[in-house]
């Protein structure tokens, strides 16, 4: 079994057929088949099952994809990490960042880093947290934020924030003289919610579960200025980091009761090194937390 096999075989299992791989990897498909075979001689099991067009990862295959995906991931973070000694401090940080954090609290942090490591680029995916969780597992991402108590067993996690969770509303809503609400009450309300992906959007589901309340959508949208303008203007109610909100006077911040705290970590694979520039942004952001539960 060598590198080049589990290459080959690994894009058989993305293309689903042994030609569409030839033609990916720009290689005579009779390699294709021999590689696949003598994988299949060694570990003495079928790892596809061919079909007319197409074939398919038998249970012995699936093991095998998820084994090399992980073999071609350290090697990957080998070459990173053998590049880094020799080029020294430099490299790309790459991290996964939400929109409420990224817009309010990782610009000072980012610019901060960037004095102190000039010879290091940065480079930004934006996502929910959910969604962040699932690339880094899958591979796709080094490290991103993810919500501390709301993670698999397979990362490690770096807690560097807390923040409370507020409802947000027009300063002309009903809810604005209210000095905390519940949870529940957003079931009664008209929502401005982040789409799918996003951590705040699976709390305003479970409320709807929970309460068996079908939830009035208003609006949906990930763009925060949006969100907050249409609240202000009393289109609907949403629910935001404290930090989001705490500054603004268009629109009235409400606590839950009892209070949704939340902790943002730095998260990446268990036992997968991460690159000199992803280690040195972790170190400085972990030494810069922000702990506390910011005032409401």
């Amino acid at each position: 079994m060598d590198l080049r096999q589990l290459t080959y075989f690994l894009t058989v299992c993305d293309t689903y057929s042994f030609t569409k791989a030839a033609r990916k990897l720009r290689i005579a498909q009779p390699a294709i088949t021999k590689a696949i075979q003598q994988l299949e001689n060694e570990v003495g099991l079928p790892l596809f099952i061919r079909e007319k067009r197409h074939v398919r990862l038998t249970m012995e295959g699936r093991v095998l994809k998820q084994h090399a995906i992980d073999i071609q991931q350290k090697i990957q973070q080998a070459k990173k990490e053998l590049h880094d000694m020799k080029e020294g401090i430099c490299g790309t940080v790459q991290v996964g960042i939400p929109s409420m954090s990224g817009s309010y609290y990782f610009p000072e942090k980012l610019a901060q880093f960037q004095e102190k490591y000039p010879d290091i680029d940065i480079d930004i995916y934006e996502a929910g947290t959910t969604e962040i969780e699932r690339d880094i597992l899958e591979g796709r991402l080094e490290m991103g934020t993810v919500v501390v108590d709301d993670v698999s067993n397979n990362l490690d996690i770096h807690p560097f924030l807390q923040e409370s969770l507020m409802l947000v509303v027009s300063p002309s809503h009903p809810l604005a003289a209210h000095q905390a609400v519940s949870i529940e009450q957003l079931a009664d309300e008209k929502l401005i919610v982040f789409k799918g992906g996003y951590y705040h959007r699976r709390i305003i589901e479970q409320v709807g579960a929970s309460t068996k309340k079908d939830l009035s959508i208003a609006f949906e949208t990930n763009q925060i200025a949006m969100a907050k303008s249409l609240t202000a203007k009393n289109f609907g109610v949403s629910v935001f980091l404290n930090m989001v909100v705490s500054k603004d006077e268009d629109v009235t911040a409400i606590p839950f009761d009892p209070p949704i705290v939340i902790t943002l970590g730095i998260a990446h694979k268990k036992d997968l090194p991460l690159s000199k520039a992803n280690r040195l942004f972790l170190s400085f952001l972990t030494k810069n937390a922000d702990t506390s539960t910011s005032d409401q």
